[in-house]
């Protein structure tokens, strides 16, 4: 019970960051959220910066176990760097308000934040910089290289996040994140393969997501039959919100758990409906009509036991 709680105001830290930065967050706003006291929340943590701590590191831990085995699963450091690329994109549309902590709002933290986010970006540039070795003669770019070209990357991973905020669907940032994987490896090969090698990447296909990855985030439970789907507890309260309201439209789903931003609710949605969780019983409708969603029998199942757990705790 006591990590199903830590998890739900790590989670409801990240959605907060989102709402308002990390930096106005207050304790108040996290257990609001999350549901539980504050003495709770400081049986803990110490204060809200070790909360925020956390959650990068939560954040940091959940992209790790998707990057990390695409990138070992490859001989060769060109398509371990692609098949890291794509699962990180993957993660930040997955796990939105996760991601967005890490690349947006963490810059928004204290020193302790700062400094882990900096020893992350490290390790991240230490694995570009091993490109040095596929160049070609004569083509060495110095160690330094490598932190530019994490910096270039992450900066236009977190101009396209931050315009996620706009809630106009028709707003040119709100492409999937995954388009920008062509330009972005385009960035990365540069420097170490040349032009011709990154030019080829504008138009080559993203790699597949690795069947391991699946099972990671939905592993069979046995007996059953049923899926071991992580939720976050923004996923919860969907599921919970079309239980309750069955037929219910993006905007009633929407409204009814809770969420504002109207990008984030279609991405949690197309999530659950991957996931097999939702089932869209409106799209046989006449053209514009609006969706309306339901749950699968799975979906029922996964939603019973959610509710099960959080009544539990």
């Amino acid at each position: 019970m006591e990590e199903a709680q830590r998890t739900r105001i790590l989670e409801a830290m990240a959605e907060m960051a989102i709402d308002l930065g990390a930096g106005a967050v207050t304790v108040s706003h996290v257990v609001a959220r999350a549901g539980v006291s504050r003495r709770t929340f400081y049986e803990l943590f110490p204060d809200r910066e070790a909360c925020l701590l956390a959650t990068f590191d939560l954040g940091v831990e959940r992209a790790r176990a998707r990057v990390e085995p695409a990138y070992a699963a490859e001989p060769r450091w060109r398509d371990g760097i692609r098949g890291a690329l794509a699962a990180f994109l993957r993660f930040l549309e997955d796990e939105p308000a996760l991601g967005r902590l890490c690349v947006v709002h963490s810059l928004g933290g204290g020193a302790e934040v700062l400094s882990r986010r900096a020893e992350v970006l490290g390790r991240v540039s230490e694995a570009v910089d091993r490109g040095r070795s596929e160049g070609t003669a004569g083509r060495e770019p110095p160690a330094l290289i490598a932190e530019g070209v994490v910096g270039a990357v992450m900066s236009v991973i977190y101009g396209h996040l931050q315009g996620h905020d706009d809630p106009n669907p028709t707003h040119p940032e709100e492409q999937p994140l995954i388009e920008l994987f062509g330009v972005l490896m385009n960035m990365i090969l540069l420097p170490y393969l040349g032009p011709s090698a990154a030019r080829r990447e504008l138009s080559r296909p993203v790699p597949k997501e690795q069947a391991g990855a699946d099972s990671e985030r939905a592993g069979n439970d046995g007996a059953s039959g049923d899926p071991h789907i992580r939720l976050t507890y923004r996923t919860a309260r969907v599921l919970t919100a079309i239980a309750e309201y069955p037929g219910a439209s993006n905007r009633e789903v929407a409204n009814h758990a809770d969420i504002v931003d109207q990008g984030q609710i279609s991405k949690l949605l197309g999530r659950l409906l991957r996931l097999g969780l939702i089932a869209n019983t409106g799209e046989q409708a006449s053209r514009g009509a609006p969706n309306a969603w339901r749950l699968t029998e799975l979906g029922e199942r996964v939603e019973g036991r959610a509710a099960a757990r959080s009544e539990g705790d």
